[in-house]
This record gives C-alpha cells, sequence and structure tokens, in this order.
C-alpha cells in the first residue's frame, strides 16, 4: 500500500501563491511583518484545504516557544500514579492551557534524582515554563530558576519566596479536621501526615493539627503521629504502627485520602471497625471517597481548580500579562460521611 506523502508548508505556499516564510509567519502568528489581511487569509485557506499543521519544532524555531508547559512532581512515578488526587488537579490544568493552545508534559521526578532535571526542561527550550506540584523546602534548584527569571507557578507554597502559586488553606483545613473529631468526642487523636515533612503541604497539615489540640486543651503528643509518603502502602504502614500504641488512639486524621486507602486496609486486618472502635476523616476529598466502605469523611479540596489557577497564572506571565493576583489561596471545607462517630464508651 502506498504511503500518503506528508504536507508540508512548501505545498501550503505553492497553493496560495506567497513563500514559504509568509506561511510559517501567518500559522505561528507572528506579528509586525505587514502581511496583509488578503494574504494571510489565503494561506489560512490553503492550509485548511490542504490538512496542513504545522511542525512543533518548526513552530519553536520561529516562535521561539514550544506551546507547551510541564507539570512536575518531585515525587516518584510509583508515587505519582499512587495518588487519586493528582488526575482532577492535570485534569483543570490540561484544559485550561488547551483553552490557549498549549500542551502539557507531565514529568514526575524521583526526590533523589538532581533537581537539574527539571531545569533542563526550562533551559533546553522543551517546555516555555513549568508548574510545580508539592514544593520541598530544600530544592535549592528551584530557587535558582526563579532567581533567573524562569517562567514558574507553585502548587503548593514555599516560605519568604515569592513565586507565584495557587494553594488550598491546608493548616485551616487540616485544623477544621482535628477540630470535628474533639467535637465528636475525641480526645486522643492520631495523625497520619499525607507525606515526609520536606514538603511544605506535610508541615503546614501537621500545624493544623496541632493547633486544634492546642486551642482545644489537648497535648500534643508524639507518638500518635505517622509519616506517609503519598500512597496507600505508606498509610497502611504508619497505620499498623499506630495501632501498637498503648492506649489506641480513638480516632485517626489521615492528611491525604489516598493514604487513607492503606490506613483503613490496616484497621480492618487489625480486626478492628471503622467508625465503632476507631473513627477516621481524611483530606483531599478524592472521588472515590464516597464509595469506600464506611464512605471517609473528609475535607474538600477544590482540585479541578487548582490546576485551571495555576495554568492561567502561568500563561498570563508567558503572555507578558499581570496575573492578578498572582498568589492565590482556595477554600476547603469539610464533607461529612460515616467513617467518624464519637468514641465508644469503655
Amino acid at each position: 500500500m502506498a504511503t500518503r506523502k506528508r504536507v508540508t508548508a512548501q505545498d501550503v505556499a505553492r497553493l496560495a501563491g506567497v513563500s514559504r516564510t509568509t506561511v510559517s509567519f501567518v500559522l505561528n502568528n507572528v506579528t509586525d511583518m505587514r502581511i496583509s489581511e488578503e494574504t494571510r487569509q489565503k494561506v489560512l485557506a490553503a492550509a485548511r484545504l490542504l490538512n496542513y499543521h504545522p511542525d512543533a519544532v518548526a513552530r519553536r524555531m520561529v516562535t521561539g516557544r514550544t506551546r507547551v508547559v510541564g507539570f512536575v512532581l518531585r515525587q516518584s512515578p510509583e508515587q505519582a500514579f499512587a495518588d487519586l488526587f493528582l488526575p482532577q488537579v492535570l485534569n483543570g490544568l490540561s484544559q485550561a492551557a488547551a483553552r490557549q493552545g498549549y500542551q502539557v508534559l507531565f514529568e514526575p521526578i524521583p526526590p533523589d534524582q538532581p533537581n537539574t532535571m527539571y531545569s533542563r526542561l526550562v533551559n533546553e527550550r522543551h517546555v516555555d515554563g513549568i508548574i510545580l506540584s508539592g514544593p520541598r523546602f530544600d530544592d535549592e534548584d528551584l530557587l535558582r530558576l526563579h532567581r533567573e527569571g524562569a517562567p514558574l507557578v507553585l502548587i503548593g507554597r514555599l516560605p519568604d519566596v515569592e513565586i507565584p502559586y495557587v494553594d488550598v488553606d491546608n493548616i485551616g483545613g487540616a485544623r477544621m479536621a482535628t477540630e470535628y473529631l474533639i467535637q465528636k468526642g475525641h480526645r486522643r487523636i492520631g495523625l497520619i501526615t499525607n507525606a515526609p515533612l520536606s514538603y511544605t503541604a506535610s508541615v503546614e497539615r501537621l500545624s493544623g493539627y496541632r493547633q486544634a489540640l492546642e486551642a482545644a486543651g489537648l497535648a500534643f503528643d508524639e507518638t500518635l503521629v505517622r509519616y506517609g509518603n503519598f500512597t496507600p502502602h505508606s498509610g497502611y504502614q504508619a497505620m499498623a504502627a499506630l495501632l501498637q500504641v498503648r492506649p489506641l488512639p480513638t480516632a485517626v486524621f489521615v492528611a491525604s485520602d489516598t493514604v487513607a486507602l492503606g490506613a483503613l486496609q490496616a484497621i480492618r486486618h487489625a480486626g478492628l471497625r471503622i467508625p465503632s472502635d476507631i473513627s477516621l476523616i481524611g483530606f483531599d476529598d478524592i472521588p472515590l471517597a464516597g464509595f469506600l466502605d464506611p464512605p471517609l469523611t473528609t475535607i474538600h479540596l477544590p482540585a479541578f481548580n487548582l490546576g485551571w489557577e495555576a495554568a492561567e497564572i502561568l500563561l498570563q506571565r508567558l503572555s507578558a500579562e499581570e496575573a492578578t493576583p498572582p498568589y492565590r489561596l482556595l477554600a476547603t471545607h469539610l464533607v461529612e460521611r460515616e467513617s467518624c462517630a464519637p468514641p465508644r464508651k469503655s
């Protein structure tokens, strides 16, 4: 079977009766070239007739832009693909980017990999800018990129660093979850973090938990704190360790619904019931949360909006528009389901 010949810019130029350079300028929206509207329409009509689409490499050579933004996570691929919260963020980001003709390159980079791996995305022109989800305190390369003026937006925040960001009120959300358990009558409340404390969101959720305890006159007890690492497996291990503490906590706040999936399984494997033996509250409100057994009470985050607004800020920066505002903090709220109850009377 004969292979169909690929349509080129030269074919469009021949049909439109113009130079190949004119075709390139028109199809890549290069301004200030004094191309008449009549000529522009002839080129566009020829391109439609031949079903021609500009090559991405050629477009980059003409415009200096890839029309691609990088979505980077400092997680291993295993952690990234286990996190059920991320697809909603990526959906919002991709839709906002597509609306302005951009594509998204998803790049999970493990914390033990050189930070230069994602700075190369910008410096070698693979992407026009980066949206980094889950910033870490120890990310020196990110700070260097920022100082060099690279287009960056965070999903999350770094204290005392003026990089544009979109985030949720992690402290307020964690405080809300812990206060809810206290209102139910719980006094011995465990915590499993969403990630190690090198991640800013983990520190903030731990802080909200501590604030709620202190406001209620309850002492912070380090033996009731364990550290998750984005995955259900880490939640299982953390909860199994908590269940060895005596006396047992009567409730546990798990600062990630994905991590809570493993915690729920560990409770079951220990022969305990939720919520009659131990209450469980999550954070994120992943789509699966309402279909667990029992349905999980959790703190809702606007995941789609996180991605959408991060993309909007970055694309405004790339088009030299002023992002208003370049720092956005989105609200959270409690979603009450069936995984929490007052502690059982002894």
